[in-house]
């Protein structure tokens, strides 16, 4: 019985999970999420990993919308997009981000977890291509995917893991290898807690990141509000940012 509550959850509330990638949305169903960001860092890590003062305060605004959508099958296409602004020691700039394109297929999935298999095409913009990066730099990138997700109970509260690892090929910046981990747990019927630890590392040897990110989503029927934190905890050649964000999600 069990296990047939914490997969009902599951299949329900991990697609309308943005971060929970290993279970793609059905066909004919989909999501849509809006998602602000407003990081700012004082401090950043240098070629060593050491914590040092930035020459100015950084500040980075994101506004981005994330679309997916089931269309056959085990298939489903997805769509990201970003309006940025911000500025340092060295620049001010307000403009679009990247845009992606993709496809997700859903590898594996029953009522204890689900595997997918992403690829997705993204053109750079005006804005921040990679957060190491000045504005503007980096033309388009290829991005490959695999997501593992699994669903379980903690003292009868559900609870999903999804682990997902990255390879991103990048035509102006060095390509890079992702991993993220996101932990979900239903505290009630219409709240979750999401905690998220994302990192990567460039092919150069030069720039690396480790951020975490905790929110609270609530469920408003086909609606959700999300509220969180982001920070960063460990990297090299990146800023120490850190800052709230805030998203609307819409089931379909």
């Amino acid at each position: 019985m069990r296990s047939a509550v914490v997969g009902a959850f599951l299949l329900a509330a991990a697609p309308g999970v943005a971060l929970a990638q290993a279970w793609v949305a059905r066909p004919g169903t989909g999501q849509a999420i809006l998602k602000f960001e407003s990081m700012r860092a004082d401090d950043g890590f240098d070629p060593d990993g050491d914590r040092v003062a930035l020459l100015a305060a950084r500040r980075d605004d994101v506004a981005g919308l994330f679309v997916e959508y089931g269309v056959a099958g085990r298939l489903a296409v997805l769509f990201k997009g970003e309006w940025q602004r911000g500025e340092d020691a060295f620049v001010d700039y307000d403009g679009r981000g990247p845009l992606e394109i993709g496809v997700r297929w859903q590898a594996w999935r029953d009522d204890r977890g689900a595997a997918s298999l992403q690829v997705s095409y993204a053109d750079g913009g005006e804005g921040r291509n990679a957060g190491y990066a000045p504005p503007g730099q980096g033309d388009s990138d290829w991005e490959v995917r695999g997501a593992l997700g699994r669903n379980f109970a903690v003292e009868g509260r559900p609870v999903f893991v999804d682990l997902q690892a990255a390879r991103r090929m990048r035509d102006g910046l060095p390509d890079e290898v992702r991993a993220d981990a996101t932990v979900g747990v239903r505290t009630s019927a219409d709240w979750t807690v999401l905690a998220q630890v994302f990192g990567g590392v460039t092919d150069d040897d030069g720039a690396r990141w480790l951020n975490v990110e905790t929110s609270l989503v609530r469920d408003l029927g086909d609606w959700s509000l999300q509220l969180g934190w982001r920070s960063a905890l460990a990297g090299r050649e990146t800023p120490a940012a850190s800052g709230p964000v805030f998203a609307i999600w819409r089931r379909f």
